[in-house]
């Protein structure tokens, strides 16, 4: 164990050394580098440590409200500092973990009760008897029935605001502007508003099974991107009627042919501007303002992905066979260029970094990308020169 160890951290520094010394050590297009930040072990001992000290002073950056990023690698999560490197949480784990931005979770098979943290205000919600599994969305808490049949939205004292029940298991939640979106197996899309109250569904048709493999709502809640079906699978884009209702109309629609038979990644990036998804052998990537998609080639299946895409940028990681990962890195070519002809999709890769990891993480905040393998993190600053 110990040998393999050194082995994974070996490879580790390797990946250090070939993005720090071939990227950050030259410019990349639109004159933007990555510099390196810092880099960080596990410890081998558990940190909860508070935001203030005994005396109220900021533990992380003085004068500002820490930036923390959720991270899971291995049998470690926790939460890290973006700018500094320092833990504010850090566990390993013993049971099923959910993490979002400022609420995290651990729990067990058919628990008796939940409690539901919160990192920043060090408070906690405790949920008895739930009948179901933690789903932590867009700082709400939701509970998702045994047999994921339904779902139900607790208050800050452990209540339950309102429950749905569904006609079949669902596939798929997502949760941004005071809605939450939903599929499910048979096919069918779903909002509901903040009283969980249906104000829209939609049962895309067309495909010889019917299933919603993957869906995401916009920040603003104005758009819903899906794909859906097998044989064939498709990748749809919904936009609101008017400036506020329960109304979506299909403003897009694309066959993927080959399709997957498991659930797909669907996120909304570059601040609602793009929306990337899995697609067979690689990523499609749909412009809000051109309305076209661009697909581009990726060697094997998608690990991790940076779910912000700011400023034109997607990095994400990707595995082959054993623990051969690849870190890369995407420039989006301009909108006025987005899908011209002689635009190369697989010329907006600019960077591939191999390395070896049973298990990766990576998380981009502002300026800031975070990438872990084996027992380390490694920050870096996106800088324009």
């Amino acid at each position: 164990m110990a040998q393999k160890k050194k082995v994974l951290n070996y490879f580790i520094i390797i990946l250090i050394f070939i993005v720090y010394f071939f990227i950050a050590a030259r410019p990349i297009p639109r004159e933007t580098v990555l510099t390196f930040n810092w880099l960080t072990s596990m410890p081998g001992n558990a940190i909860r440590m508070d935001i203030t000290d005994e005396e109220g002073n900021e533990r992380f950056v003085p004068g500002s409200l820490p930036d923390f990023i959720p991270f899971m690698l291995g049998n470690r999560f926790g939460y890290i500092d973006n700018i500094s490197g320092l833990f504010a949480l850090h566990q390993i784990k013993t049971n099923d973990i959910y993490l979002s931005q400022n609420y995290w979770t651990e729990y067990g098979a058919e628990p008796e009760s939940l409690i539901v943290n919160n990192i920043r205000e060090n408070t906690e919600i405790k949920i008895d008897n739930p009948r179901g599994y933690p789903v932590l969305l867009d700082n709400r808490v939701f509970v998702l029935g045994s047999d994921q049949n339904s779902i139900s939205e607790i208050s800050d004292n452990g209540n339950i605001r309102w429950t749905y029940d569904f006609g079949a298991p669902l596939t798929c939640i997502d949760a941004k502007a005071g809605l939450v979106l939903t599929g499910s197996l048979d096919g069918t899309v779903e909002v509901f508003n903040t009283d969980g109250e249906r104000i829209f569904n939609f049962p895309p048709s067309g495909s010889r099974y019917s299933v919603i493999l993957g869906c995401a709502i916009s920040g603003n809640g104005s758009r819903i991107a899906v794909v859906c079906g097998i044989d064939m699978q498709r990748f749809l884009l919904f936009e609101r009627v008017g400036s506020s209702g329960g109304e979506y109309k299909v403003i897009y629609h694309e066959f993927l042919e080959t399709g997957f038979r498991r659930p797909v990644r669907v996120s909304f990036i570059d601040e609602d501007q793009r929306i990337v998804f899995e697609r067979e052998g690689g990523i499609g990537v749909y412009n809000s303002r051109s309305r076209q998609t661009m697909f581009i080639p990726l060697n094997g299946e998608i690990a991790a992905i940076d779910e912000s895409g700011d400023n034109g940028y997607l990095f994400l990681i990707t595995s082959n066979y054993f623990q051969q990962k690849n870190l890369i890195g995407i420039r989006f070519p301009p909108h006025r260029l987005f899908g011209a002809p002689n635009t190369k999709p697989e010329d907006s890769i600019f960077l591939r970094a191999p390395f070896r990891s049973d298990d990766v993480f990576i998380n981009r905040s502002n300026d800031t990308l975070v990438v872990g393998g084996g027992e380390l993190l490694i920050s870096f600053n996106l800088e324009e020169k």
